[in-house]
């Protein structure tokens, strides 16, 4: 099928995708040159692993497109992610029960929606992955607390770092940037490496 843009069109359009592409690349490389995060990083899929070695279980939670990340990264690790012969590892997606979900937004508030399942389902030696471009969803902060009372090692997959940050968050994978589409494109490229470390980690 012949294209309906004009040349005029089509060359920004083809200027404006390879600008993108150029962003992506500049973060990606101020990522890669990110001490703090790269430490965090290795740290989150190291501890991460360990926790489901020992029977652990890892829950995950966010809001819209990191709501969709969520359930993307639960998926890898209860399903084959690169390994096809390991065993399903335990990975719940806070929120995509419908029913608990409507129940405690209705009856107390959005804000608990996320705390009120970990706390029902989480024990001390669990992990959170919380993913949340700003750091100041009030769902994800309320889960955070949740996970410090509960004793669950948590991680925070944010944007830029900024003074408000939750300090329950034990270790903050913050990509450095504050366009959002961006830092979820970041948030999966570390999420796969998460998962990858997690996987190797537990072929047995």
């Amino acid at each position: 099928m012949a294209s309906t843009l004009h040349t005029d069109q089509a060359r920004r359009l083809s200027e404006h995708l390879h600008d993108r592409l150029d962003a992506t690349q500049t973060l990606l490389d101020r990522i890669r040159n990110d001490e703090a995060l790269l430490a965090a990083t290795l740290a989150a899929a190291t501890r991460t692993a360990e926790s489901i070695a020992q029977g652990g279980t890892l829950f995950i939670c966010g809001n819209g497109g990191s709501a969709g990340e969520a359930t993307h990264l639960s998926g890898e690790l209860i399903g084959p992610f690169l390994d096809k012969h390991r065993r399903p590892l335990p990975a719940i997606a806070l929120g995509f029960d419908t029913s608990a979900t409507s129940a405690v937004a209705n009856d107390f508030s959005f804000d608990e929606v996320f705390a009120r399942q970990l706390a029902a389902l989480a024990r001390p030696g669990d992990v959170l992955w919380a993913l949340s471009t700003s750091g100041r969803s009030p769902n994800i902060r309320r889960a955070l607390e949740t996970a410090a009372e509960k004793g669950v090692l948590s991680v925070l997959l944010t944007g830029a770092r900024h003074a408000d940050l939750p300090p329950q968050a034990e270790i903050i994978l913050a990509v450095p940037s504050r366009e959002t589409p961006r830092i979820q494109e970041m948030h999966l490229v570390l999420g796969h490496f998460l998962c990858e470390v997690v996987e190797s980690l537990n072929r047995d």
